[in-house]
């Protein structure tokens, strides 16, 4: 297999982003005031999870599809991973001193996330990162390898839609009236989708650097794009 000077460095950029979004960012919520929808809540991990997004555009578009879906595969390792350690540190009694009782109750509010959230968090990743990825893979096959913002806009706008469709139904559908899902629902994929469009030059530049040191611009033409493998 080929070896790349970059490729183990943005895996590990990418496994971060999506930890840090998923347990430091889920711990905030935050308020924007959208045109048509007005004050609307959001999670402050809205701000950085795009980033990932932008990861597997790059990863896709320099590496190709094969290695973009290793690198989902290990953020899911690592998310199921984070999200089980923190059931478990959650779950345990806390010490007898008078701190540690009054530290329990923060540590659940941050860290102890019901079944639902972490369950619908994954599955949405997975999914979303995936469609993201062929997206983007196929569209390059289309474009031959012009017009880049084309592919990585496209390929969030699907991406996400499935992303953020999944999460909020899998996490919140019953507890929250259907319109308080729908609505935040839409604000966050709009937020996302509008993140990538904002980094697009931040992407060409990457793209490009990567291209020439590395010495690869890889098509997927005869990719065999399940997702259920990590060969490349």
């Amino acid at each position: 297999m080929k070896q790349y000077r970059y490729y183990d460095f943005i895996m590990v950029a990418f496994v971060t982003v999506l930890i840090c979004s998923n347990f430091i960012g889920a711990a905030k919520q935050a308020v924007v005031d959208l045109p048509l929808l007005g004050p609307t809540p959001f999670g402050a991990g809205v701000l950085f999870f795009p980033i990932s997004y932008i990861f597997g555009d790059i990863l896709t578009e320099v590496y190709g599809y094969g290695r973009d879906r290793r690198v989902v595969w290990a953020g899911f390792g690592a998310l199921a991973f984070a999200s089980f350690m923190a059931w478990v540190v959650v779950s345990l009694p806390p010490g007898p001193s008078g701190y540690m009782k009054s530290y329990q109750p923060a540590l659940e509010a941050v860290f102890g996330n019901a079944w639902r959230i972490a369950l619908g968090s994954m599955i949405a990743f997975w999914c979303g990162s995936f469609v993201n990825s062929y997206v983007l893979a196929k569209m390059k096959i289309w474009t031959a390898g012009k017009r880049l913002w084309t592919r990585t806009i496209g390929s969030t706008v699907f991406g996400e839609l499935v992303d953020s469709s999944l999460f909020y139904f899998i996490a919140f559908y019953g507890i929250w009236e259907t319109s308080d899902v729908l609505k935040v629902a839409m604000a966050q994929y709009l937020l996302k989708t509008g993140w990538e469009v904002v980094m697009t030059p931040v992407t060409y530049k990457i793209v490009g650097f990567l291209k020439r040191v590395e010495h690869e611009d890889y098509y997927d033409r005869n990719t065999n794009f399940t997702p259920f493998r990590v060969k490349v």
